[in-house]
């Protein structure tokens, strides 16, 4: 059960992922480009931000 919803998760994370690419190709390279001249520290916040609202929604979800 756990390997079936982890790989469901990773499936999930491709398609979402892959979306931006295909949609709209220069516009992912306009963002990407912008992102690089950020600060580590914002970059970091945002990861962490991002973990912690990813397991707030875990937790919630499977609660």
């Amino acid at each position: 059960m756990l390997w079936n919803d982890l790989l469901a998760a990773l499936a999930l994370l491709l398609v979402l992922e892959g979306l931006m690419p295909f949609l709209n190709p220069a516009g992912l390279k306009r963002a990407l480009l912008q992102v690089a001249e950020l600060p580590d520290s914002v970059l970091r916040g945002f990861g962490l931000v991002s973990m912690v609202l990813g397991a707030l929604l875990l937790w919630w979800l499977r609660g």
